[in-house]
């Protein structure tokens, strides 16, 4: 099973499935080698298993590698890891042209024409290099987000046109050419007779042939003719609909010799719309397998069979001459030498049968030979029996009747299995080896069937079954500390079900994430994964529990002693002592206390307070206090100055008396608020309020907060 983060031949990083195809999945890898990112094409299991077609499939990958154009995805390398067979391709982020159509409903005349002349360049690079597609289709194309169009898939389409394979594997009916309907012989002409239905599918938004199945698809690509492409866009150039009009020519013959030759047209067919320069040549071969030769016909291509043999253009007239290939002629050499044989047995045997006769005759005539015993007047002899056995004509193999697939996708594996029997008691019904992911279908149900519904296909066809295992596991991210409604969008966008449980936190804020069930991993090795669809709880701060705190009492003005007494009646505890002057209490008594009375806290909280010393005689505190002491507050910043995803530098200032002090320097985000700048220390020049102001990245707040500094002793 191909997962995220899995490596392939200890060099490419599985990232994500991108697509599947009826004969392999596609994937977005990394490359470590090169750093980079690239598509890997695995083959599906039924293929992988084929060590006939592996072998056509790895020779024409690489040799497809060879290719290097703009209008051709790039194939990187070919390979095979523990039984996976996959080819890498250059990685083309875009939308294939099948869906392009989809969207638009039909193209623009320019657009059409410009994205065929691409197609057509990407064929042409190929031809020259001796390599035809066999598969030309929209679904082939793939249109960058740059406007860059690119033909794929050069090699497995010409693999899967050398065996025996499903109509998935091999691509949509609806592009095939008569020579491939009849399962002829292909060339570069096949090619193009593919690209002139994609053009009449761009300029029309339809193919030019549909039926209720692949049968009668291919019969009209054989027999038929489709409606005039004028009829359905009249917008469409009379030059172009000549242009489609020969690529799509049954003989191909009649059609474009090269891809170049249909470039010209096209680039023709831009400045000249109305132009008469298509130019469909006269078929000189007929369709039909059977053809009747006259003597004078066969001693022709006798004598012409020993000569070179040489084929000229009508359309290239000024060109020179073309010669057939070696291949060519040595092809037609070994059919007239064999015709040539058994014409000279075929006259041999007559002449000897002839000559037999005519012996006979004469001997009997004569009465040359004695044929019987004892009665030669009156015996007749007996004409020698000539017995001629003919060899029987080859049977044909019973042909299984035709049967529609049931749709079984959604059902149980008894239930499809007995749906698919009652269609058909010869149907060999096999299960996938393994499992696979499925969002749509749950854990146990079919996700797929080689065959689509509807599908006719012999009645004793084998058809696999997939079995879904449910969603695909997920990986619970860390939420912990993070406003609620972030919490809960991020993990609704990974298809989990959020539910909130609210519970009192004095260490964290209101509205703020305290833990999750299930908890989060706290080994980042061993991730916690849940299946799409699960339930995590967000149990979430209401802030501290008003109803366990404690409130501050008044302390000023008492003397230590009653400052703790105090302190212990309302469930809290005396804190740091410190000494300092005060002209507003009296010597021995509280003139400062850090928390605020009447304020809520949590049970045992430490209250440090300051026990005035008196007026000093000389006011200058800042100069008196011992080195060991310094004037220190707390400040909290309750507001959050970033929105959701945003950081920045975070300074604190201190102003007391028109001075200004920085006080802190970091760089915070959204997520750390409030627990960063929570009980700040301020450390101030003298004793007395001031007031504290925060810059992000240079530029200041609107906010700013109160801060009251007393003597305490330095830590």
């Amino acid at each position: 099973m191909i997962k995220p983060g899995m490596f392939i031949s200890d060099r490419y990083e599985i990232v994500d499935r991108v697509g599947s195809g009826g004969m392999a999945d596609v994937y977005k890898a990394k490359c470590h080698r090169l750093n980079r990112y690239v598509a890997i094409k695995i083959l599906k299991p039924e293929y992988s298993s084929d060590k006939n077609f592996v072998t056509k499939f790895r020779g024409e990958a690489q040799s497809v590698a060879g290719l290097s154009h703009p209008n051709i995805v790039n194939v990187y390398d070919v390979g095979d890891d523990d039984g996976l067979y996959y080819i890498v391709m250059e990685l083309v982020e875009g939308i294939t042209l099948k869906k392009f159509i989809e969207r638009k409903g039909k193209l623009e005349v320019k657009e059409a024409v410009g994205i065929a002349i691409q197609i057509a360049q990407g064929m042409e690079a190929a031809h020259d290099n001796h390599i035809i597609h066999r598969d030309i289709k929209p679904q082939n194309i793939i249109i960058s987000r740059d406007g860059k169009v690119k033909v794929t898939d050069f090699g497995i389409a010409k693999a899967a046109s050398t065996n025996t394979v499903t109509q998935n594997a091999i691509g949509s009916v609806h592009y095939l050419s008569p020579e491939q309907a009849r399962g002829g012989y292909s060339d570069e002409r096949s090619d193009i007779y593919s690209l002139g239905v994609t053009m009449y599918e761009m300029l029309s938004g339809e193919v030019p042939f549909a039926g209720d199945n692949t049968v009668s698809v291919a019969l009209l690509h054989i027999q038929g003719e489709a409606t005039p492409l004028r009829e359905l866009n009249p917008d469409v150039p009379v030059s172009l609909e000549r242009i489609v009009q020969k690529c799509m020519q049954k003989k191909p013959e009649r059609r474009y010799i090269s891809a170049s030759e249909l470039i010209s047209d096209l680039k023709r067919s831009i400045i000249n719309k109305d132009g008469d320069y298509v130019v469909i040549n006269n078929g000189v071969v007929s369709d039909s397998p059977t053809i009747t030769l006259s003597d004078d016909e066969m001693n022709h291509i006798k004598s012409a069979a020993k000569t070179p043999v040489t084929f000229i253009d009508n359309n290239a007239k000024d060109k020179g001459t073309k010669k057939v290939s070696k291949e060519e002629e040595e092809e037609l050499d070994s059919v007239d030498s064999k015709m040539e044989k058994v014409l000279i047995i075929s006259m041999i045997a007559a002449a000897v049968l002839v000559g037999c006769t005519v012996l006979f005759i004469v001997a009997r005539f004569f009465n040359i030979f004695d044929w019987g015993k004892g009665n030669k007047d009156t015996d007749i002899t007996p004409v020698p029996s000539i017995t001629v056995t003919v060899s029987p004509e080859p049977t044909e193999e019973p042909v299984a009747d035709l049967v529609k697939v049931p749709e079984v996708r959604g059902l149980d594996r008894d239930t499809a299995i007995s749906s698919l029997t009652l269609a058909s008691r010869l149907f060999n019904v096999t299960l996938a080896d393994e499992k696979e992911y499925s969002d749509e279908y749950e854990e146990g149900l079919v996700m797929n069937q080689n065959y689509p519904a509807g599908t006719e296909i012999p009645s004793n066809s084998t058809i696999i079954l997939t079995i879904s295992a449910g969603a695909q596991p997920v990986e619970l991210i860390d939420v912990y500390n993070r406003s609620y409604e972030q919490a809960r969008k991020q993990l609704e966008d990974l298809g989990f079900k959020v539910e909130r449980k609210d519970e009192a936190n004095s260490d964290i804020g209101a509205e703020f994430v305290i833990r999750t069930t299930p908890e989060r991993a706290t080994d980042p090795k061993n991730p916690v994964m849940l299946k799409k669809g699960s339930t995590v709880t967000l149990v979430v701060s209401t802030g501290p529990d008003v109803s366990a705190l404690k409130k501050v009492p008044n302390l000023l003005g008492k003397t230590e002693e009653q400052a703790k007494q105090a302190l212990l009646e309302a469930g809290l505890q005396k804190g740091v002592t410190s000494n300092i002057p005060s002209s507003e209490y009296a010597k021995g008594a509280v003139c400062y206390q850090n928390t605020t009375a009447g304020e809520l806290v949590t049970a045992d909280t430490k209250i440090d307070i300051s026990i005035s010393t008196g007026v000093e005689s000389t006011p200058t505190p800042d100069v008196s206090l011992p080195d060991e002491y310094g004037y220190f507050g707390k400040v909290t910043i309750t507001e959050n100055p970033f929105e959701e995803g945003e950081s920045g530098d975070v300074y604190l200032e201190l102003e007391q008396d028109g001075e200004s002090m920085l006080i802190m320097q970091k760089y915070l985000s959204y997520d750390d608020f409030p627990k960063a700048l929570k009980n700040i220390k301020v450390e101030g020049i003298r004793e007395g309020d001031g007031i504290v102001r925060m810059y992000i990245d240079d530029v200041p707040y609107g906010s700013s907060w109160s801060v009251f500094l007393s003597a305490e002793k330095k830590k």
